[in-house]
């Protein structure tokens, strides 16, 4: 699935971005305009680019997330279903992995929810082991530590915390509660500080909603297209498998596997929270997506711009994953006369045999690309004096021949010690979603009707850079190559009063993580037996 991304190179595919280096700019604490939807991942990333490039990091932890989901999947398979045995976990690993709802999200480049993803089967393994009494807290708060990279996947992380603590136990049932709640806070301090403080909330994203609603595939309603973990609102970042009618072919193999699984499990009372929730998943979302919910999701949101999360409905979708995998683990129990290992193996190239083209970076769209070199050297002479940038074109989306046909996310605000106004405009069937940035807008405005340097200057701008051929300003150029022009104006910006807030915010996220890894570590090895 990630084979193209592993030569040299930079995943560059829509919302991922991934550069050499990364720096702890406004932007990357949360201090900007935007709403704070990439907390702690940029910090993360910040960090992690200062000693391994950060292309390598992107790369490195989507396959992590991916693998993650597998294991992970594995893992609660043995838990709650330990009669299917390795049969029962390798459908349980297939379900998990090779699904259209992975598919859309690398297609999407939404590499870090693929991490938060890969964390739900762990959230729910750990939870279920401290009910029966033979887990340790540590792996409980480290998974759901890692599923906060973004706030989506914290959320998902801390939604299966707490439906898998609803399973019969002998106790232990608000402690795990407790330590959830916790770890999920913790962990969410770097995106609820930079809301808090840096007014990003202001501007409500209602006006969005319905363009990022589930979408129906060819032969199916939005409710079976979710059924089948399919139903992104991009109809651009979907497998060219699920774009005819083979995607009813697909979606009845995928629901027999689950449904026949599903008729074995649901006496496990381990098993009951964990398929209410993948009902719950599905059922929801294709709620959201009509008429009456779109709108009760608008007066949401409305009310409580903070709930902006909310507008991607069939990203929610990723909460079926532990109930689905324990299902496909289950289909291998039903036919008692047939070995456990026919069964699942032809689950799983049932499976593999209707999503053909999430092979190979999905059917080849996801690969590793190279920068031009001219991205480097003016990412040098913008680093050498930080100050606010201004970007043209306006928009947020790039089209660039040599990172292939699909758009991809202005790379610049990760690539300088300085921070970017972008407005986060978007244009989604063409239609133009508003983003917050204010100032960002205002600066446009004096860049599309040529106002001169002392006026950008006087608005707090100090470089502007071109990102296409041709196009020139009258401002003094310092700099010219491929594809990129960037002009010297002069202004100033003024750093955020609340950096050392933020950063104690990422650092109280990072201690968890890393401090439930070390008390992992700590455990195993004195668990080890002496020789």
């Amino acid at each position: 699935m990630t084979a193209p991304l592993l030569p040299h190179g930079y995943l560059l595919l829509r919302d991922a971005v991934s550069t050499p280096r990364s720096y702890l700019s406004d932007a990357a604490l949360g201090l900007s305009e935007a709403a704070p939807r990439a907390l702690p991942q940029d910090f993360a990333l910040a960090l992690a680019s200062h000693v391994v490039d950060g292309g390598v990091v992107v790369k490195a932890l989507l396959v992590t997330g991916l693998w993650a989901a597998g294991w992970g999947a594995a893992r609660l398979a043995s838990t709650v279903v330990p009669d299917a045995g390795v049969a029962g976990q390798c459908v349980a690993v297939t379900v998990a992995v090779w699904n259209p709802y992975v598919a859309e999200r690398l297609l999407q480049g939404h590499w870090s929810l693929l991490v938060g993803y890969g964390c739900l089967p762990w959230v729910a393994a750990a939870v279920l082991r401290l009910r029966d009494g033979s887990g340790r807290w540590w792996p409980l708060v480290f998974w759901i530590a890692l599923a906060g990279l973004t706030p989506t996947g914290l959320l998902l992380a801390a939604a299966v915390a707490l439906v898998s603590v609803c399973a019969p136990g002998i106790g232990r049932r608000l402690p795990v509660v407790a330590v959830s709640l916790a770890a999920a806070a913790v962990s969410a301090l770097p995106w609820l500080v930079a809301a808090a403080v840096s007014g990003s909330l202001s501007v409500s994203p209602a006006a969005g909603i319905p363009a990022f609603a589930a979408r129906a595939e060819p032969g199916l309603g939005t409710l079976l297209s979710l059924a089948g973990l399919a139903g992104i609102w991009n109809a651009d970042a979907v497998p060219g498998s699920r774009t005819t009618s083979f995607a009813v072919v697909a979606t009845v193999v995928l629901l027999a596997v689950v449904a026949a699984g599903v008729s074995v499990v649901w006496r496990r009372p381990a098993a009951v929270p964990l398929l209410v929730l993948a009902a719950a998943a599905v059922v929801l979302p294709a709620a959201m997506a009509t008429g009456p919910g779109l709108a009760a999701v608008e007066q949401i949101v409305r009310a409580l711009p903070g709930l902006g999360v909310l507008r991607d409905g069939q990203k929610w979708v990723a909460l079926a994953l532990p109930g689905y995998a324990v299902a496909g683990a289950g289909a291998v129990l039903v036919a008692r006369r047939v070995p456990a290992g026919a069964v699942a193996a032809v689950c799983c190239a049932a499976l593999i045999a209707v999503l053909p083209d999430l092979a190979f970076g999905v059917g080849g769209r996801m690969r590793a690309v190279q920068y031009p070199p001219s991205w480097a050297e003016a990412a040098a002479v913008i680093n050498a004096d930080p100050g606010p940038v201004a970007v043209l074109p306006p928009d947020s989306m790039r089209h660039f021949a040599w990172a292939g046909d699909a758009p991809v996310l202005d790379p610049l605000p990760r690539w300088l010690r300085a921070d970017v106004l972008s407005t986060g405009d978007l244009v989604i069937g063409g239609a133009t979603v508003p983003g917050e940035g204010v100032r960002a807008r205002a600066v446009q405005e004096l860049l599309m009707r040529g106002a001169p340097a002392p006026e950008l200057a006087a608005a707090g701008v100090r470089w502007v850079v071109v990102e296409s051929d041709g196009a020139a300003i009258d401002l003094p150029v310092a700099y010219r190559g491929e594809g990129l022009t960037v002009y010297r104006v002069g202004g100033d910006g003024t750093a955020s009063p609340y950096r050392g807030l933020l950063i104690g915010a990422h650092l109280a996220w990072l201690a968890v993580l890393l401090g439930s890894l070390l008390a992992g570590a700590l455990g195993l090895r004195r668990a080890r037996p002496r020789r």
